[in-house]
């Protein structure tokens, strides 16, 4: 059986591939068909629909307590 996986606006997930910034952070933004994605080094913003976003994605990482 696959394991489905939950994403929540607001988690900060590590890709496979680096942005061209450097970073491999993203924040999601818009979750559902498709995923918005905020580039946590330079903050561009991009759309990628849902299967190619959980090939693509590593790992969600902690959240920080503050």
């Amino acid at each position: 059986m696959i394991e489905q996986k939950t994403f929540n606006v607001g988690d900060i997930v590590r890709m496979k591939k680096n942005h061209p910034c450097g970073s491999s952070n993203w924040e999601i933004t818009r979750t559902g068909m498709d995923f918005g994605l905020r580039c946590c080094g330079c903050g561009h913003h991009v759309m990628m629909p849902r299967t190619k976003f959980v090939k693509a994605m590593r790992e969600i990482l902690p959240k920080e307590e503050k």
